[in-house]
């Protein structure tokens, strides 16, 4: 799916009832967050990682909100003001040929809501995913 307006339709479908599609809750990134994911260090560093898989999107500015797509991942990034508190959602999808499937949703809020922090967990997160999806496609094929 890497239609923009499917993608759109899509991201309206997920919002429209969000508790529906996130089995396991969004997950609030604070430092205990960075902590157990191992992410303390690597935020501290300031230099580029040529391994940064967030560089590898097609990205559309909207309004309320940008949204990053390749043939794995959809990303939607979406920052609001919470109680005159900036807060960024990020929510992130499997993109499968015929659909997406909504995988997790963080927020940022604070001195973590920077474009730093939330690209460094972004990134964490579409590790974790390939890795999983990369052990699933080999258990199948083993099976």
């Amino acid at each position: 799916m890497l239609n923009p307006s499917k993608i759109e339709e899509t991201y309206k479908a997920f919002m429209a009832n969000l508790p529906e599609w996130v089995h396991d809750g969004i997950v609030d990134v604070d430092l205990k967050f960075l902590h157990e994911a191992g992410l303390l260090d690597a935020i501290k560093e300031v230099e580029d990682d040529p391994d940064d898989i967030t560089q590898y999107f097609d990205v559309i500015h909207g309004e309320d909100k940008a949204t990053l797509y390749n043939e794995q991942f959809i990303v939607w990034i979406i920052p609001k003001l919470e109680n005159n508190e900036p807060i960024t959602y990020v929510m992130i999808a499997l993109n499968y040929p015929d659909k997406a499937l909504l995988e997790v949703v963080f927020t940022t809020k604070g001195v973590y809501n920077t474009p730093r922090h939330v690209l460094q967990v972004l990134q964490h997160y579409l590790l974790d995913m390939l890795e999983t999806e990369e052990a699933i496609t080999s258990m199948e094929k083993n099976g």
